[in-house]
């Protein structure tokens, strides 16, 4: 599912954006895209609206970090938020959602 365009994301860019019913943070780290899940697991602050620093990711409400590019907490590798595949293809900025039976 296309989410963005590539010239709609400057890399150090961080964007909350809706794939069907799925909350997710688009990040540009340099020349790669990263699909997060949307939504803290702490208490459910939007990461898309928080602050991306290289490839970290902090949520707006309470600051708890997460990796991007692999979605574990920054403090506490127990803990994570679900990624999702990115291609780009045609300019176009796609992410792969899991299909539900």
């Amino acid at each position: 599912m296309t989410v963005a365009r590539v010239e709609d994301l400057p890399p150090g860019t961080l964007r909350h954006v809706r794939a069907g019913d799925v909350e997710l943070a688009i990040a540009r780290v340099e020349d790669e895209f990263f699909a997060i899940a949307g939504t803290c697991v702490h208490l459910g602050g939007p990461l898309g609206h928080g602050r991306l620093d290289g490839r970290v990711v902090s949520c707006p409400w309470h600051g708890w970090q997460y990796d991007v590019t692999t979605g574990l907490n920054e403090f506490d590798h127990a803990i994570g938020v679900e990624t999702y595949p990115i291609q780009v293809e045609d300019g176009e900025v796609r992410v792969e959602l899991p299909t539900r039976a």
